[in-house]
């Protein structure tokens, strides 16, 4: 039981609304914050009002995904200013969604990028946070190899190495970090040493994908074991996808200086 008289209050609830939403933008903004359809059926309760879905989304959803639409909800609310108590409430619901958001089973999960503009990278990060949020990591794992080879054969396009359909996933990280260190993206020892590490642990996941997952007739790899490769590996995601973030920004800036012809515009 999620409700809170707090929520409730900053949110506008005790009328049936939540905040000022409409229909369409109300089913709008839960998919776009969580990808629930808060008309799917699942949450209806008593007169099934806007209030009354929440009320009931926040009865079944996992901890993690009640509080990421907590927490943009809070967003929103700040935003538009209409409570009047709204100032006092918004520590105490901001409160509510970490709480609620430390209980995401995989911590790196955001590093899912789903603005990859790929119909199928949609359907596996839709199919791989299915299986997060249904906590049984263990059944995504073969989604996830997937989803990382793809990925990083992207990434090592962009720079112009090789992605033949034979290379192993740990070579493409390999080659990726070479070629990021080359450019200078890569500024200590110790990174560099953390990464080439991956590439070890990317070799292992290989093994995995062939013999303890639902790539083929496995028997599945345990729950524990599961999360800890799956909190292992979106940390590497995510701090690659910061790394060619960094760079992509610094080539930019520089090419935006070596274009200035040095007169001042006016």
């Amino acid at each position: 039981m999620r409700r809170s008289s707090g929520l409730e209050k900053l949110f506008g609830m005790g009328s049936g609304y939540v905040l000022n939403f409409s229909n369409r933008t109300y089913q709008e903004f839960v998919s776009d914050s969580v990808r629930r359809d808060i008309y799917c059926g699942k949450y209806d309760y008593a007169s099934c009002s806007k209030a009354n879905l929440l009320r009931r989304f926040w009865e079944v959803e996992p901890n993690h995904v009640a509080g990421k639409l907590i927490n943009d909800l809070t967003e929103i609310a700040k935003e538009k200013g209409r409570n009047p108590e709204a100032s006092s409430l918004f520590g105490q619901c901001r409160k509510i969604a970490e709480r609620l958001l430390q209980g995401a089973p995989v911590n790196e999960l955001d590093s899912i990028n789903e603005n990859l503009a790929e119909r199928d990278m949609e359907l596996l990060v839709k199919s791989i946070r299915s299986s997060i949020d249904a906590n049984e990591t263990e059944t995504g794992l073969d989604r996830l190899h997937t989803f990382v080879t793809k990925f990083l054969r992207r990434l090592c396009e962009a720079k112009g190495i090789s992605t033949i359909r034979r290379k192993p996933l740990h070579s493409l990280l390999g080659e990726y970090i070479k070629k990021m260190k080359a450019e200078g993206a890569i500024e200590s020892q110790m990174t560099e040493r953390i990464l080439k590490s991956s590439i070890g642990n990317l070799e292992a996941f290989n093994s995995v994908r062939n013999e303890q997952s639902f790539a083929h007739d496995n028997p599945v790899l345990n729950y524990e074991e599961s999360l800890l490769i799956f909190n292992n590996v979106m940390g590497s995601i995510r701090f690659i996808q910061a790394l060619d973030r960094k760079r992509a920004d610094k080539i930019k800036k520089e090419s935006e200086i070596n274009d200035w012809d040095g007169e001042i515009p006016f």
